[in-house]
């Protein structure tokens, strides 16, 4: 397993996600988007996982509910927004090779784990 957190800042489910994979002593690999945003092929492949690139924003953000990605239909527009400006997206997004959940998920987190 190669587990990625990618995260923005240490809110409740990045910290939720850590706890999971500590206490089941999973290795993983945290990746701060403000030092190391992703590109546009991880965006693609977070939305394609997600159902759609609107999936990835947080919509609850009152700086992404006025900001255009929220009122784009193109795809390929909202993820060149998330590429500028990670903060308009979800966090965390967890990462296991091409497996992705976007927020805290520990059902899915749960079936990556072979004896689980």
């Amino acid at each position: 397993m190669n587990i990625q957190i990618y995260f923005l800042k240490r809110n409740f489910d990045v910290q939720k996600a850590e706890r999971f994979f500590k206490e089941r002593r999973i290795p993983f690999q945290p990746v701060d988007m403000k030092k190391n945003p992703p590109g546009l092929k991880e965006l693609r492949l977070f939305a394609q996982q997600a159902g759609g690139a609107k999936a990835l924003l947080n919509q609850e953000d009152i700086k992404v509910r006025s900001h255009p990605a929220m009122y784009t239909p193109d795809e390929e527009s909202i993820l060149s927004y998330i590429a500028e400006d990670p903060g308009l997206m979800i966090s965390p997004v967890v990462r296991n090779g091409r497996r992705v959940t976007i927020g805290a998920d520990e059902e899915a987190w749960k079936s990556w784990i072979p004896d689980a």
